[in-house]
């Protein structure tokens, strides 16, 4: 029988228990992914173990900067020939690339600095203009061309990989003295990885490269590669012990926090106990409450 137009959209249904904001017993429903089970206590062992996670955390005492002895030597070296520097996330890669803009624009040079993706083109971009002002700093990406006459342009590493075709076709050379070429591991992505090798080998072996890795491997190798291409000398500069520790943890479902490693150095094995689903007594396994 068909239905009757509005009935059923005028009638106000049942809410479901499920939905309803406190339960039967008055609590207040947990949010998605928390677990509505007691919370678990930690150990004093385990405790102590998060006191140690967390020591040493936050803002650290304010210093006058004084560079690197690798940064000087980077820097040194770029003048003369190409240069690939391997430091660790927050050792400062990026001060190298700065100072060498910074040395090369009161000389009526042209940079180029490319990175792989959009987003981090754009934070370079307004870091830039920031720093050595609006007029001298340009950006070039898939969907933004804006000062492209600047002396330093900030792009993606595609958009200098077409600049560089485009020479080639139309028989004219590429402007530019100093290639920054940052994230210079993505030339191992199986997808892009092509760009980074075609950006390297048409280069013109006047124009100087600075490559910046924090996770390029096989260092040497990459270089010598780079150099037989290229017809150039290249200086592998590598940084001392990563300056920002890196330490993992895991969040359990009612938001306890656990080192990811033990003091042995191995797996924590108190994740195990948290992440196993309880078993009823009767066998099996007890179904938690989904919400």
């Amino acid at each position: 029988m068909p239905r009757r137009q509005g009935s059923d959209s005028r009638r106000k249904r049942p809410q479901d228990k499920r939905s309803r904001s406190h339960d039967e017993r008055g609590g207040k429903r947990p949010f998605a992914g928390q677990s509505s089970e007691p919370k678990q206590e930690l150990t004093p062992r385990q405790v102590k173990a998060v006191e140690r996670l967390l020591s040493g955390l936050g803002v650290p005492e304010a210093k006058p900067f004084k560079p690197d002895p690798f940064q000087l030597e980077a820097l040194a070296a770029i003048e003369h020939e190409d240069v690939l520097v391997t430091a660790p996330t927050g050792s400062g890669k990026t001060w190298i690339a700065r100072e060498e803009v910074r040395r090369l624009l009161p000389l009526g040079k042209r940079i180029w600095y490319t990175t792989p993706l959009k987003a981090l083109t754009n934070s370079k971009y307004a870091e830039f203009q920031a720093e050595f002002g609006t007029r001298n700093i340009g950006i070039l990406t898939g969907d933004r061309k804006e000062n492209s006459n600047a002396p330093v342009i900030v792009g993606t590493t595609e958009i200098y990989r077409n600049q560089l075709f485009d020479a080639l076709r139309e028989g004219f050379n590429v402007d530019a003295d100093l290639v920054i070429l940052d994230e210079a591991h993505y030339l191992a992505d199986e997808d892009r990885g092509h760009v980074w090798e075609e950006s390297i080998i048409l280069s013109p072996s006047r124009i100087r490269l600075l490559l910046l890795s924090a996770t390029v491997g096989r260092a040497q190798e990459f270089a010598n590669w780079i150099s037989e291409v290229r017809g150039t000398k290249v200086r592998v500069i590598k940084a001392g012990p990563r300056p920002v520790e890196l330490r993992a943890a895991y969040i359990s479902e009612d938001l306890n926090l656990y080192p990811l490693f033990g003091e042995d150095g191995g797996f924590n094995r108190d994740i195990d106990a948290v992440t196993k689903k309880p078993k009823r007594e009767g066998g099996g396994y007890r179904r938690r409450r989904r919400f």
